[in-house]
């Protein structure tokens, strides 16, 4: 019977994601096209216009499906509840968009050391991971993060 991740699968996953930027970034000369990046940008800001006026209906719909999930399960109550429990910085994305494959970072917050990771999906570029800090050569600290 197939076991259910631990609870650092999900920093795991993001530890992970930004392995692979760095690496995508290394081998990746020209980048992703300027749709693709206007793409994830233009999620990155709805997501964080939606945390900064409190819509956090609205926000809750930009997740991911599995960040959903895991918020759910984290909190034990409905997602616009939980997300507004995690205090999430509302800066508008100020810094870097870095776009590879249906992967994405974007550089948030006046300083742009937060940082939030989408995935492109079906119906567009969706929240994976927000209010995430560096953490030296440690992964990424998280505060809303799927499994």
């Amino acid at each position: 019977m197939p076991q259910r991740p631990g609870p650092g699968a999900a920093v795991r996953g993001v530890a992970v994601s930004a392995l692979l930027f760095g690496v995508a970034g290394a081998l990746t000369a020209c980048g992703a096209s300027a749709g693709r990046i206007d793409g994830a940008r233009d999620a990155a800001r709805a997501f964080q216009e939606a945390v900064a006026v409190g819509d956090y209906e609205a926000a809750c719909g930009l997740l991911a499906p599995r960040t959903r999930e895991q918020l759910l399960e984290d909190e034990k109550q409905r997602c616009s509840q939980a997300l507004q429990g995690r205090q999430l910085p509302a800066g508008a994305p100020r810094g870097a968009v870095e776009v590879y494959g249906r992967q994405a970072a974007v550089r948030a917050g006046v300083s742009g050391g937060e940082t939030l990771f989408l995935s492109q999906f079906t119906g567009g570029w969706q929240v994976v991971a927000a209010g995430c800090t560096p953490q030296g050569d440690r992964p990424y600290r998280c505060v809303v993060k799927g499994g």
